[in-house]
């Protein structure tokens, strides 16, 4: 992933030189688990220890790796020799009975477990910036839209409680998903253990704090758990991209409800001064049709050939660090865009008042019927009353009492109390109980 979206900490986590201390940190548990079963001596162990005990990856490390690697083609191959270099005899018992794949997939689940913390902490962060913003706007009326359209009041509190309700479920399946990735192997070639005791890789996973992959994997863990994560980070993407197109609608000129902010010194556009454009939630749509894009050939990575083939490696190499490293920038993107969303509530109540009331059509309807006219009956009169409010612009109350099919029915007094803003937000603290668990 490109700096500009790259926040450190996630960065860090698919870096070469961290990469490569995971692959030492794989390497030197099996060789302490064969210690303890007496296949490898305790003395080359000792040193082992005392040689890479913190050791770190530098630069030029990597550098070497990558110059070895020239000649063998082969990355784990040129990362032992390196090794080698550095641990001198004693390393000639690391990787004792253990495949590539034992090194790479074992790695491959402690990055992603690392990464998925991080995006979970990222969630946390996007849902308290969410509940905060709901709690704020509980009560602040606003019009609902369906297909665009005004439809019925509701509250931007209400709106955002369903955005919270969201993060939860997008929590959830993102922990589930990153638990389930979390899985390592040392089995050896083809998942045998036919020259590794299955004590060590018990071991190995025990320090490294993750599952063994499965009760028979073949030489690779099994791709479909790394799919499962990255279909979890797409929904995640998903959600953010609803929420995200949400904010550019209600930023529209026409509307101005919400407006991402919009700071000292920035800039809208390079020939119209007066621009202020949605430029957070329209990169965020971008990001999740990245994220999208990335499930994709996760998916396809499920079907390998027999025990293992390696056309889910050069998928992997790209997809992982940029699935993770762009959700992570997302969501705290979203997050702070959350924060500091400027709220307007005079222009929800003027958007409210834009119609006259015509909101109000299901409640007289429903008077309508509660009063023994037949439903279909009942709908042909408010809509057409509704139908002159769009096309001849009267007022919609005004109408309706001077209906002489509605005036047989209700009375001026009955018609009046059909409009009540009030009426729509009765339950509200209702819902918001529900959604955060609050008494009300």
């Amino acid at each position: 992933m490109i700096p500009r979206y790259s926040r450190p900490e996630m960065a860090r986590v698919w870096s070469p030189e961290r990469r490569f201390r995971i692959w030492l940190d794989v390497e030197l548990a099996a060789a302490e688990a064969m210690e303890r079963l007496g296949e490898v001596p305790a003395e080359d162990v000792a040193t082992l220890r005392r040689t890479f005990d913190g050791f770190e990856f530098s630069a030029a490390d990597v550098a070497r790796i990558d110059e070895i690697e020239k000649v063998t083609k082969h990355d784990v191959i040129a990362f032992l020799t390196f090794v080698e270099e550095k641990g001198g005899l004693p390393a000639r018992h690391l990787h004792r009975g253990m495949t590539s794949s034992d090194v790479l997939d074992t790695t491959l689940a402690v990055q992603l477990k690392e990464a998925t913390a991080l995006l979970l902490a990222d969630v946390d962060r996007v849902r308290a910036a969410v509940k905060k913003r709901a709690l704020e706007h509980r009560r602040t009326p606003m019009m609902g839209r369906s297909h665009g359209i005004h439809a019925e009041p509701v509250t931007f509190g209400l709106k955002l409680a369903g955005w919270y309700d969201a993060w939860g479920r997008r929590r959830a399946m993102l922990e589930r998903a990153g638990r389930v990735a979390s899985a390592g192997k040392v089995s050896g070639a083809v998942g045998t253990f036919a020259s590794v005791d299955p004590r060590v890789e018990a071991a190995v996973m025990e320090r490294l704090g993750l599952a063994s992959a499965e009760g028979a994997a073949t030489q690779v863990v099994a791709r479909d758990r790394h799919a499962e994560l990255f279909c979890a980070m797409a929904l995640a993407g998903a959600t953010l991209e609803q929420q995200a197109t949400e904010v550019r609608h209600l930023q529209r000129t026409e509307v101005r409800e919400a407006e991402e902010p919009f700071t000292a010194g920035q800039k809208g556009s390079s020939a119209m001064p007066h621009k202020r454009n949605p430029i957070l939630s329209e990169n965020l749509t971008g990001l999740a049709r990245l994220l999208r894009g990335y499930a994709v050939p996760a998916l396809e990575d499920v079907a390998l050939w027999h025990e293992r083939d390696i056309s889910h490696s050069s998928v992997e190499r790209v997809i992982a660090p940029d699935a993770t490293i762009a959700l992570d920038f997302a969501l705290n993107r979203f997050a702070g865009m959350i924060e500091n969303l400027r709220v307007y509530p005079d222009r929800m109540k003027e958007n409210l008042e834009l119609t006259g009331g015509l909101y109000e059509a299901q409640r007289v309807l429903l008077a309508l019927v509660g009063k023994g006219t037949p439903r279909q009956e009942s709908y042909v009169y408010v809509q057409r009353n509704a139908m002159k409010v769009w096309e001849e612009k009267v007022d919609f109350r005004s109408a309706l009492k001077r209906d002489p099919d509605v005036r047989r029915v209700l009375t001026e007094a009955e018609v009046d109390a059909c409009f009540s803003l009030e009426h729509h937000l009765k339950h509200v603290d209702t819902i918001f109980a529900r959604v955060f668990g609050e008494e009300r």
